[in-house]
């Protein structure tokens, strides 16, 4: 007998239909050792050796296991693809190992790996086992340590010098300070008025001509901030008073606008390459409104339940076998004509690329409404609507350009008062040329969105010839203001982890719901917002650990942790280098490092016990209100946040209400009476319609 050991029940399942008798499978439940929870756990002093020790709640497993090893011929560890399936694979022999019966028995294991759950490439692995990858496991293990380092040592520094309870991490921290410091961008950020002008035309139909020349000078500007991630680009016109907008529309009432040239240009777009997990996860957000843990949930269900390749992945190739598929079956249900001309083939960033795996597809290419049923019965509604994204993206890889046909129409104002004088020395004279422009575009040939549509609607002209005057139904001058920099998102915030190279793809998820959790930001539709306390945690790391929170020196690391993983440096050397001036830091710190306050909320509202004013503070489970003399006065009350909105169903109040994950929704303040909830507040106000 041999056994099969994986993580988790469900992929022991799939395995097991395309596994004979021979096999027996059993699943680990994930990691079977950690470090230990009451201890740091790394010896420092010898070379940072982790403490790892078998897991509580998996002693039960270990036994079980422990007793199929003894009879088994061969002992295959099949765990996921990557560096977190290698370390579990080395935790699993390691434990194994320990049985009497089985000291000295190395022959007896053998890893082998896959990157979807099909029968060929099950069949392909088991003719290729290999032995444990060590630098992998070393990569894993120096993440490990390097993370348990940072929390344990800075967190008693938070309870000291911020408020006890706290914790920091290494990667965290770092997302943590993206958000508050975008925050701090958006509140100083000088919000600038400017106007556009505006002529609707009537031919047939309305169509809108903006202005955007006068006297052949453009009036649209571009500046550039520095932000902390990069350099956020606003636009605005060189129109910033009323009475100038005002101006040019009277001036305008004088002139006759008349076509300048119509200009048609044909353009392809090309289709997007097959999903990474940072992409998946991006689009996810976007499309879905999946949060980055809901979505790499339902990838491990499909990936496992053998719908799609392996889900961490940060590569956009995929196999030759599966392009030759994908064409296939393209050219058979659309046509020829739908195919690329040649394979596409997508290039990889070589700073993220790390494992060869392939991107994110479906493990087979068929009519994807055969298995709708099947994928919604197994992963539900949402999974479904993952697993089409997935199946889109990639079918739409191999498909031919969408081919849109673009229109620009120009026009320029006349003088009619001046004669003898040519059209371009008018503003010589006194007047003013202004030129506008209206733009269309149609499809010609949709290509690669047949199966991929995405926000493409045709905004089709009517024709317009050279010369022509044009009949002028309006003309209006609109205000606008330059906008601060965008609160990040789920799909925005990834983007930005991934560009800077903090943390990787597989790590993204965690990321965002561990600093969430911990109530350090919250979420205002769909945007994140730090709250006080975040504000507070930032503000103490910034300014004495400055070196570790911040970007490069998060991204130096991801790269320290590839050099690992490809056996180009040596993971305790790199521990040495990081945590000898670390612990010098630490040292300083705890000694000279004054107290951060914790910022609050004033309110107009009295303490009932002694008049004094009521802030609103933010504790572990979110905000509260609090006497403004505390510890003095211990008074305290719950926080209640109204929307100004009525309950659909019972005309009672909605109030802001949190999962136990803090993340934020809208219910019924009359709970449990009534259990309307709904997650944003356009729902509340259509359900009002």
């Amino acid at each position: 007998m041999n056994l099969v050991i994986v993580e988790s029940p469900t992929k022991a399942r799939t395995i097991g239909k395309f596994l004979g008798k021979d096999y027996e499978i059993r699943a680990s439940m994930g990691h079977v050792m950690d470090l230990p929870k009451s201890t740091l756990g790394v010896d420092v002093e010898h070379d940072f050796t982790p403490a790892y020790e078998v897991m509580a709640d998996k002693k039960k497993i270990i036994a079980e296991l422990k007793s199929a090893a003894k009879s088994a011929s061969s002992i295959i560890l099949s765990t996921d693809p990557d560096r977190e399936g290698e370390a579990i694979a080395s935790h699993v022999k390691d434990v194994l190992s320990s049985n009497a019966k089985l000291k000295n028995q190395n022959a007896k294991f053998k890893r082998i790996v896959f990157h979807e759950i099909t029968k060929e490439a099950i069949e392909e692995a088991f003719k290729n086992p290999r032995s444990i990858d060590k630098n992998l496991v070393d990569a894993q293990t120096a993440r490990r340590v390097l993370d348990r380092l940072v929390g344990y040592k800075l967190s008693p520094l938070l309870w000291q010098k911020v408020r006890r309870g706290l914790s920091a991490g290494r990667v965290q921290s770092v997302a943590l300070r993206l958000i508050v410091e975008r925050e701090k961008e958006i509140e100083k950020f000088a919000k600038k008025p400017y106007y556009t002008i505006h002529v609707t035309v009537t031919k047939g139909q309305d169509v809108v001509f903006d202005l955007f020349e006068i006297n052949g000078e453009k009036i649209e500007l571009q500046s550039s901030f520095q932000l902390y991630d990069g350099d956020y680009k606003v636009t605005k016109t060189t129109i910033e008073k009323e009475e100038d907008a005002k101006r040019i529309i009277e001036d305008l009432k004088e002139k006759t606008l008349t076509v300048l040239d119509v200009l048609q240009k044909e353009m392809k777009r090309s289709p997007q390459p097959p999903y990474t997990t940072s992409t998946l996860q991006q689009d996810a957000s976007r499309r879905l409104s999946l949060a980055g843990r809901r979505t790499m949930s339902l990838a491990q269900k499909l990936y496992e339940e053998g719908y799609i390749t392996y889900h961490r992945t940060d590569s956009v190739t995929i196999a030759l076998s599966a392009q030759n598929t994908i064409r296939s079956f393209v050219q058979k249900e659309y046509g020829e004509k739908y195919v690329s001309e040649k394979p596409r083939y997508y290039a990889t960033k070589q700073k993220l690329a790390q494992e060869a795996h392939e991107a994110i597809r479906p493990t087979s290419v068929g009519q994807i409404s055969n298995i709708k049923y099947q994928i919604s019965n197994i992963a539900g509604e949402q999974g479904w609507r993952l697993y089409e994204l997935i199946w889109k993206r990639a079918v739409a890889s191999q498909m031919a350009d969408a081919i849109t046909e673009a229109t620009t129409v120009l026009a320029d104002t006349k003088e009619p008062h001046l004669p003898g004088v040519p059209q371009a020395q008018h503003h010589l004279e006194g007047g003013k040329i202004y030129r506008f422009k209206a733009t269309g575009s149609v499809l010609l040939f949709d290509g690669f969105l047949k199966v991929n549509p995405q926000a493409l609607q045709d905004t089709r002209l009517p024709q317009f010839i050279t010369g022509e005057t044009l009949t002028v139904k309006e003309m209006s001058d609109v205000l606008h203001e330059t906008p601060p920099p965008p609160r990040y998102n789920d799909a925005s915030l990834i983007k930005a982890l991934e560009e800077k190279g903090i943390g990787r793809p597989s790590t993204y998820a965690t990321i965002v719901s561990t600093i969430e959790a911990r109530r350090y930001i919250e979420r205002d539709q769909a945007r994140f917002i730090p709250t006080p306390i975040g504000v507070a945690v930032t503000d103490f790391l910034v300014k004495n650990f400055s070196d570790i929170d911040d970007i490069p020196f998060t991204a130096l690391m991801e790269d320290e942790l590839d050099n690992i993983a490809h056996g180009k440096k040596e993971w305790v050397s790199v521990m040495r280098e990081f945590y000898t001036p670390f612990e010098k830091k630490l040292a300083s710190v705890k000694e000279t490092a004054t107290r951060v306050k914790i910022e609050v909320e004033e309110t107009d509202e009295k303490c009932p016990e002694c008049s004094s004013p009521l802030v609103i503070r933010t504790g572990r489970f979110g905000k509260f209100f609090s006497c403004s003399k505390f510890p003095e006065c211990k008074y305290a009350k719950p926080f209640v946040e109204k929307t100004g909105l009525l309950c659909p169903k019972d005309k009672g109040d909605v109030i802001v209400k949190k999962t136990k994950r803090g993340r934020k929704f809208f219910g019924c303040s009359n709970y449990p009476n009534c259990d309307f909830a709904a997650w944003k507040l356009e729902d509340i106000k259509k359900a009002e319609h």
